[in-house]
């Protein structure tokens, strides 16, 4: 009895029976439950394609990891007349709400507001305020006060001019949301006192190459070092772009790059000379070296003392500048439409070169362009629906 009385206040009559039955059909797979599409979920996908201008797809993807309250649509929609008065048109709304919805629910009165008429104010006016927000969004995230004003100010102490401090927040906007006091004032330290370099090279450093502000102190000082040690010093001309390069390679990574132009013929000297001149020329990874000075070598048939006097040569890509430039100059050479091939002409811009040896004679060599840019993309050398081979013989 008392089994009984147990087992019916643990398992009621009406519930043996459903389980039960539920073990008689356990082998079954039950449908799946249909998606039940909230109120919200609704709202948010309606308010992104009609509000803000997402296709159906983009609104679908964005709303699975943000949500509007339809309870209270005037906050978005207040958000987005903010936009359109400070000259963001429906292409920057759409694609800022893309890559930060959550602007949507930012607060009016004390963010975003606040927060564009200080920007306006400090220069980024018309459009460039859409820009500027979307090339750091989170710029409508991080505080004005504690957060983008100290930086700006402090930006301004090395910036000159309104000029200059524009110029230095459309390359790097993103240093508006770092703490400039911890990350730039220690640098700079390092440059000047340590390092010897005068103020006006380090505001062109901001201004060329503003990520310098983020490496170790350290490593800022053992690059200019480097640098000096090789004879150039904090205010010669090419002082910037040598530090720069050393800034982006370790000692043993310098000595590998060395040791490939030896191997490839070289002397130390020269290659210090090549690196005084043009020091972009050992910035490429050694295996790029290896293959530039290959082309160089074995199919222009150019003296390494001509990559010396000329080390911007080591800077072009062989794929996408040299080769189809030479393969086009041998094609004209070989009908004397022009007289040996000069190194100028390597040199020259894109649009100088093709209005000057392919314009110029598209009539003399049909398919000339089409040849050009074949090569340019990779593809077989053909010219007038014919193989081309080199030395070069038209089959």
């Amino acid at each position: 009895m008392a089994t009984n009385f147990i087992r019916n206040v643990m398992f009621p009559p009406r519930i043996r029976l459903r389980f039960l039955h539920s073990s008689a059909t356990i082998s079954s797979v039950p449908p799946p439950l249909p998606t039940i599409e909230t109120s919200s979920s609704s709202f948010t996908v309606e308010f992104l394609v009609n509000s803000c201008g997402l296709s159906l797809k983009s609104a679908l993807s964005v709303s699975k990891k943000f949500q509007l309250n339809d309870k209270t649509p005037q906050i978005p929609q207040a958000v987005l007349e903010l936009f359109k008065s400070h000259h963001f048109s429906d292409t920057h709304v759409a694609q800022l709400i893309v890559k930060r919805p959550q602007v949507l629910n930012c607060r009016i009165h004390d963010n975003l507001k606040p927060k564009f008429e200080y920007l306006v104010k400090i220069g980024f006016e018309g459009e460039l305020l859409p820009h500027l927000i979307l090339s750091n969004t989170d710029i409508t995230r991080v505080s004005l006060t504690s957060q983008i004003k100290p930086s700006v100010e402090c930006l301004r102490l090395f910036l000159d001019s309104d000029e200059k401090f524009l110029t230095f927040v459309k390359r790097g906007s993103w240093l508006l949301t770092h703490n400039m006091k911890i990350l730039l004032q220690p640098n700079v330290d390092v440059l000047v006192k340590e390092g010897g370099v005068p103020a006006h090279v380090v505001e062109r450093l901001l201004l060329l190459h503003p990520t310098f502000i983020l490496q170790n102190p350290e490593r800022l000082i053992n690059a200019v070092n480097s640098v000096k040690n090789l004879g150039l010093e904090t205010t010669d001309t090419m002082f910037i772009q040598a530090f720069r390069v050393m800034l982006q390679m370790s000692e043993s990574t310098w000595k590998k790059k060395i040791e490939v132009m030896k191997s490839m013929g070289f002397s130390e000297d020269d290659i210090l000379k090549a690196f005084k001149r043009f020091p972009q020329c050992l910035a490429c990874s050694e295996d790029n070296i290896r293959k530039t000075l290959h082309f160089y070598f074995n199919t222009m048939k150019l003296e390494p003392q001509t990559i010396i006097v000329n080390p911007a040569l080591l800077g072009y890509s062989i794929e996408k500048r040299v080769r189809p430039r030479y393969h086009v100059l041998k094609v004209l050479e070989s009908k004397k439409l022009i007289k040996g091939i000069k190194m100028w002409i390597l040199v020259i811009g894109e649009k100088n070169f093709c209005d000057k040896y392919i314009d110029q004679f598209k009539d003399e060599v049909p398919g000339l362009l089409e040849f050009y840019l074949g090569i340019k993309e990779g593809k077989s050398l053909m010219l007038d629906g014919e193989e081309v081979s080199f030395p070069l013989q038209l089959k």
